[in-house]
């Protein structure tokens, strides 16, 4: 695995390499610092803060390439993406409130649109990933992202939760639909859904990572937003979608308003075969 961790010298940034660096530790890979300065008077403080990092990187036995660019973030960050091949970049996010909610910034998302490698957005205050969601539509698309999200929670010793919400019966068989369907059923059935949710789960436990297969029922959005309230998640992991008429990676109205109320890092893989989807 190769691994681009971007700081702009922010707190938050700090945090990034943190996660970054234990990512890379458990996953044996090979990590590139990326420091931008926006304007002179940050330089001091990102160089300081890239040692930190490195130190931080070779305290794991890690060796750490180290870049420092002049100029725009997001176009530093594509630039560098486009010159070398990354299995994962690594950006620091900044949550804004609004309105009682919480809001990504607009480079985060520019950064997603516009690179190729998957995008891991450190948010929140915590810096150690022990217990990982993923959600899942229970098509094939998401297999990108449960290879990736396997192989971090291998790497870190994380617990990974399976998410399939299901659309809600109508009232005059949701008593006998809740009767005969659970996660062990669903995971026996020969029904399409159940084979790719038994591929998802075999695909994670086959390196060991410890893995239960959660269901949901109802409006897809409010159910992964209370699971996630409610779970106790360090990560959350979800896809973005091709946008096939501009040949540009975009986030669906879901893995959009994931990332805006998750309310901690968020990882957004591309679907597996360029496939248009909403998570």
């Amino acid at each position: 695995m190769k691994i681009l961790i971007c700081n702009d010298g922010s707190e938050q940034a700090e945090r990034a390499m943190k996660i970054g660096a234990a990512i890379a530790a458990g996953c044996n890979a090979e990590v590139t610092l990326l420091g931008i300065i926006e304007s002179p008077g940050r330089a001091a403080a990102l160089l300081e803060s890239l040692q930190r990092g490195q130190s931080l990187l070779e305290d794991k036995n890690i060796h750490a390439e180290l870049i420092t660019k002049s100029g725009k973030p997001i176009q530093e960050i594509v630039r560098r993406t486009e010159e070398a091949h990354y299995d994962l970049v690594v950006i620091g996010a900044v949550l804004k409130a609004a309105r009682g909610l919480f809001w990504m910034s607009s480079k985060s998302y520019r950064i997603i649109k516009e690179i190729e490698p998957p995008v891991l957005l450190v948010a929140g205050a915590c810096v150690s990933i022990k217990r990982v969601l993923i959600c899942s539509g229970g098509r094939h698309y998401i297999d990108n992202a449960v290879r990736l999200a396997g192989e971090i929670a291998r790497g870190v010793g994380a617990q990974v939760v399976l998410l399939h919400v299901m659309p809600e019966a109508p009232a005059i068989y949701a008593p006998l639909r809740r009767m005969h369907e659970t996660a062990a059923t669903l995971l026996e059935s020969p029904s399409e859904l159940g084979r790719n949710l038994r591929s998802s789960r075999e695909m994670l436990e086959a390196p060991g990572v410890p893995t239960e297969l959660h269901l949901r029922r109802g409006s897809v959005l409010a159910e992964i937003l209370e699971e996630i309230r409610t779970g106790g998640y360090d990560l959350v992991v979800t896809g973005s979608a091709l946008h096939h008429s501009l040949r540009t990676y975009v986030l669906g109205d879901i893995s959009r308003e994931i990332v805006n109320r998750a309310g901690c890092s968020v990882l957004v893989v591309r679907p597996a075969e360029g496939r248009v989807t909403d998570k």
